[in-house]
């Protein structure tokens, strides 16, 4: 085994991939802790030498991997997620830069590319964004049609609301949410309005009930297709090493045979 294949299954290995998880948790409780000002005014000091120590760590990692693939490290989209949250950590963070100072808590996010239950997770989502992108085109025509009604409707009498066609979408978001709908909105409008309920109950049917139930379905959907995937890679696999396997043992059989035959010459 070459060296950089050693590197490339410690690094990679579970032993260093639970080392590194623990850092990363640890790291976000400091990065938390920082936030408070009696906290770094005790502790300030050895927070800071905590989390240069972690970056090192990180960037010894980068560097282990990037050593064992090469190029090869940039084929995978996790490797360039991890590089470029810990390039972010790396830039300097004084002078106008400072507020890349607070971004190093987007390596708190290199969780999702260590724990396999969050990459999974994330990949089921992007897989998702095709549907979900139809989706969101369908609520945001319900949205402007019902956002045109309502200021049509309203906008005389509730111009704060309704007074426009952003405000009323932004209105029916908040009633979408069922966020303080009914006492907030739909009610004082409905002193004056009494019928108002035939648009605003229809509109919470449709968004809250119906549409915002199709995100729903098109992850579960992604999730299911994404573990399909997942068991059958692991089904490939073990069928390739079960026909290596078989491969073997017959080519050991068939040595056991000739030994045998070789023998039973001699005699």
């Amino acid at each position: 085994m070459t060296t950089r294949l050693r590197v490339v299954d410690f690094i990679e290995g579970k032993r260093a991939q639970r080392f590194i998880t623990v850092l990363i948790i640890l790291n976000a409780i400091s990065l938390g802790l920082e936030t408070s000002p009696t906290v770094m005014g005790k502790f300030g000091g050895a927070l800071g030498t905590f989390d240069t120590l972690v970056l090192g760590v990180f960037v010894i990692e980068i560097a282990a991997k990037l050593f064992g693939r090469g190029f090869g490290f940039f084929r995978d989209g996790w490797n360039i997620f991890d590089f470029l949250v810990v390039g972010i950590a790396l830039l300097p963070a004084s002078g106008p830069l400072a507020v890349l100072r607070t971004l190093r808590v987007l390596r708190v996010l290199r969780l999702m590319s260590v724990v396999p239950q969050m990459r999974t997770v994330i990949q089921a989502l992007i897989t998702a964004i095709p549907g979900m992108i139809s989706i969101i085109g369908l609520i945001t025509l319900i949205f402007y049609v019902s956002a045109v009604l309502a200021t049509n409707f309203f906008g005389r009498s509730f111009d704060e609301w309704f007074g426009s066609v952003g405000a009323s979408m932004y209105s029916l978001f908040q009633i979408m949410t069922l966020e303080s709908w009914s006492m907030g909105i739909v009610r004082p409008v409905m002193v004056e309005f009494p019928h108002a309920w035939a648009f605003f109950v229809p509109f919470i049917l449709v968004t809250s009930f119906a549409v915002i139930n199709l995100f729903i379905g098109v992850i579960v959907d992604a999730m299911q297709t994404q573990h399909t995937e997942e068991a059958r890679d692991i089904e490939a696999h073990i069928g390739a090493d079960t026909e290596a396997l078989r491969r073997e043992m017959a080519e050991l059989r068939a040595e056991v045979a000739g030994l045998r035959r070789s023998l039973q010459g001699s005699r």
